[in-house]
């Protein structure tokens, strides 16, 4: 009977010590997202010493570097060209209102700064990840013609010029020889910078954010994040996308990758997870070091009067700047509906550039957060649609101050029929805001958005809303679902 009790005990025992070994093995990773979402990030590698391998140099070209690459990463080559990150292009899409599938990406859009990359090829491909698009003829099947420094640089030494080649008097052998893993400082050499200049493009994404405190950001000054912790990579495919460029809702990036869906203690915090992103509580305002251009207006350009670049340059036009801004608000499903050259516009009224996809009505939207910046553009006063003037080299608005043959030249290299005529009409471009998230204690609070009076920061019934749903009598269906929803977790919105 004693060892019958034994046997017992050993085979409990036994039992209870496999059962906490399995907890041990296939439970982490499910209490970690719940618990310690920091603990899903990556690890960062140890990169490979560089210094003893075909990368010896001297190069006197950046395709003599990318050949020594291709020798120990042969397969990198045929990752890179698939990439939008090399080809800058996205599609085809099929949209209403075309018979022929249309093609996104910087290749092809119109933007609300810039305008074009057609007929501006040079000045515009300096951040391109390659070698020597200055024409409508580049390879983009010639692997020699990626640029691999421009992401694995480790020295801060590495610069590109026109038409994306080195710049010069850079040291190649000596960039070659200290490449790793991708850095703040590599992304931002061109997504800081976009649209002409520092903090100009996003408001988000500025070289306030290379070395940041926890204040400004909490994953990058805090835990020290780097761009692919959440820009996850997988054969040179960069994750997330931006609807500046894109028309779908593919290759997508979100807060939950790393966070639960409900991560908050009180269930009323929970609650508004259905129908809030992440980023619009978390991002209170953005530009909170260096202002971000919130206007331009080409229109205004070629005038001989005292330049200012954050008011007005002769080459470019009139701008506004703001810092600290609040963002506005609206629904975004992650898709969508995006100008195309061609499209017909209302000169009278503002053309949405890429206006956000998503309504009170959509299940898989959410509110979130943008910066809106404004634009006067060039557009055919007769066929009523948008230019794409070219402004650089000869002919080019920025050269002649001709605005007539600016037009003429960019709209014969995009292929589109040019009146003679051209005035300037309002657009608007919207930029998620996603970067800068606050720490917790600065995130907004219940009555920054539920006023009495109405005067809170969000237009309720711009957003679908018969009023504030936290006052109003009057409640949609979408409010009534997440409430019944919330109350059976013992939480009310």
């Amino acid at each position: 009977m004693l060892r019958s009790k034994r046997s017992w005990i050993l085979g409990a025992g036994i039992t209870i010590i496999v059962i906490v070994i399995a907890l041990l093995l296939f439970l982490p990773k499910q209490v970690a997202k719940a618990d310690d979402p920091w603990a899903n990030v990556p690890k960062h590698p140890i990169h490979t010493d560089h210094t003893v391998t075909p990368l010896l140099g001297p190069f006197t070209s950046g395709q003599e570097v990318t050949l020594a690459c291709l020798e120990c990463h042969p397969q990198a080559g045929a990752e890179m060209v698939q990439s939008s990150h090399f080809t800058w292009e996205h599609g085809p899409y099929d949209l209403p209102g075309h018979d022929e599938p249309v093609m996104g990406g910087k290749k092809y859009v119109l933007n609300n700064f810039c305008i074009s990359i057609t007929a501006n090829w040079p000045p515009c491909t300096a951040c391109h990840a390659g070698y020597g698009w200055e024409d409508e003829t580049f390879d983009f099947s010639d692997q020699t013609n990626i640029d691999c420094l421009v992401c694995h640089d480790t020295t801060g030494t590495y610069v590109k010029q026109n038409g994306g080649n080195p710049a010069d008097g850079v040291d190649l052998a000596a960039v070659a020889q200290s490449v790793g893993i991708p850095d703040r400082d590599n992304c931002g050499s061109c997504h800081f910078n976009g649209g002409g200049g520092d903090a100009v493009k996003h408001g988000d994404l500025d070289t306030s954010l290379t070395f940041p405190n926890e204040e400004l950001d909490v994953h990058m000054g805090k835990y020290d994040f780097i761009c692919t912790d959440c820009h996850r990579t997988d054969e040179h495919q960069i994750g997330g996308r931006s609807i500046s460029v894109s028309m779908d809702t593919t290759n997508q990036i979100a807060c939950t990758d790393c966070h639960a869906d409900k991560p908050h203690a009180d269930d009323r915090l929970n609650i508004h997870t259905a129908n809030v992103a992440c980023q619009t509580c978390h991002i209170p305002e953005f530009a909170r070091k260096l202002s971000t251009k919130v206007d331009w207006d080409w229109s205004q350009a070629g005038q001989d009067i005292p330049q200012d670049p954050h008011e007005y340059l002769k080459i470019k036009g009139a701008f506004i700047y703001e810092d600290n801004v609040r963002p506005d608000y609206t629904w975004f499903n992650g898709g969508t509906e995006r100008y195309i050259l061609g499209d017909k516009i209302d000169p009278e009224t503002v053309t949405q550039i890429n206006r956000p996809i998503g309504d009170i009505d959509d299940p898989t939207a959410l509110i979130w957060p943008f910066k809106v910046h404004h634009a006067k553009q060039i557009y055919d006063s007769e066929y009523d649609y948008l230019l794409t003037p070219k402004t650089y080299g000869e002919g080019g608005y920025w050269t002649d101050f001709d605005w007539g043959e600016a037009a003429r030249l960019g709209a014969e290299a995009s292929g589109i029929a040019y009146s003679g005529n051209y005035d300037f009409a309002p657009t608007d471009m919207y930029w998620p805001i996603t970067h800068m998230v606050a720490p917790a204690e600065r995130a907004l609070q219940c009555d920054i958005c539920h006023v009495e009076n109405g005067q809170g920061i969000l237009d309720w019934r711009a957003l679908g809303y018969e009023g504030d749903p936290m006052f109003y009598g009057g409640r949609t269906e979408r409010l009534l679902a997440t409430q019944t929803a919330g109350s059976s977790e013992g939480g009310d919105q």
